[in-house]
């Protein structure tokens, strides 16, 4: 299950296609935006390319909220979208009474770009942002989340994964997917199936957001993330001291997560690097992919 679909050419770079949008995680419109943008944007550096250009898609509820709320969120998609090089042409808005917003986006793959089917067994697995951000997002629709603690799931939510990727192709990185809706244990059983191998990773390395557990035990966690964990627990072996609550973090749904790379692990160093380098907003070596029944996962607690 790739993350855009890809149309190589006869020549010159391939394309890669993707659309993604989600309904509000916060109040405030150029917010919204900015990470339904950056959401939608993943996609394509999740295959290695670079956006190109988008059209914007929203359903608005006009009878509920003032058009300057849409001007805003379009504001705020369109500078995050700009930041990322990409220009944002056009679009469709129709009358929908449940507010959503994203991108259409078509971006430029040069060589083989990232695939999840050229994963290798020995690739180290590389996480470039924490996970928790559905959980956060619950909070904060429940107004239970700090200030500081909002502050930081923004940033991370805003943050693009463009550092991340052009780190991944320039260590030599063969394969990513990024970490959105199925959560990180969703989408790595997806990468390990395309590449025929099974995935371990360790909990204690598995970046998370240091305020996430407390709110999770506080039953703050969306049903996406509990469906997600229903999912992937067939194909999941969890070893003594991973508790429910670390399951439910681990299959956390994502709006805008990090990416998750396969690089040899002769690379690794040189990733880690890159990833310094580019300011990833945070970076952590999670695991490995190895022989087995494919699209298995192994979480140990150590």
């Amino acid at each position: 299950m790739e993350d855009a679909a890809l149309l190589r050419p006869g020549s010159g770079p391939a394309l890669a296609f993707s659309v993604d949008f989600i309904t509000p995680i916060v109040d405030d419109p150029e917010t919204f935006g900015a990470i339904a943008a950056a959401n939608a944007l993943s996609d394509i550096y999740a295959m290695g390319g670079d956006p190109q250009v988008a059209l914007a898609i929203c359903g608005f509820p006009q009878d509920q909220l003032p058009l300057e709320v849409l001007e805003r969120i379009f504001r705020g998609g369109r500078d995050k979208a700009a930041e990322a090089g990409c220009a944002i042409a056009g679009g469709h808005t129709v009358l929908d009474p449940e507010l959503k917003y994203g991108l259409c986006v078509i971006g430029s793959v040069l060589g083989e770009g990232l695939d999840q089917t050229r994963a290798k067994a020995g690739d180290r697995l590389v996480l470039t942002k924490p996970i928790g951000f559905g959980i956060a997002a619950q909070a904060i629709k429940q107004e239970k989340i700090s200030s500081d603690d909002l502050a930081t799931v923004l940033a991370a939510m805003t943050a693009l994964n463009k550092g991340a990727k052009d780190a991944a192709l320039v260590a030599g990185a063969r394969a990513a997917t990024d970490v959105t809706g199925f959560g990180l244990l969703g989408h790595l059983q997806h990468l390990a199936s395309a590449s025929g191998l099974a995935a371990r990773i360790r909990l204690r390395d598995v970046p998370t957001l240091d305020f996430v557990r407390a709110l999770a035990e506080a039953g703050l966690v969306p049903g996406g993330t509990k469906r997600n964990l229903d999912y992937v627990a067939p194909h999941t072996h969890f070893g003594d001291g991973v508790g429910e609550i670390d399951r439910l973090i681990l299959a956390d749904a994502q709006t805008s997560g990090g990416l998750l790379i396969a690089v040899p692990a002769d690379l690794e160093p040189a990733l880690v690097a890159e990833l310094e380098r580019n300011h990833a907003p945070a970076w952590a070596v999670i695991g490995e992919l190895v022989p087995g029944k494919p699209g298995s996962i192994e979480v140990s607690s150590e």
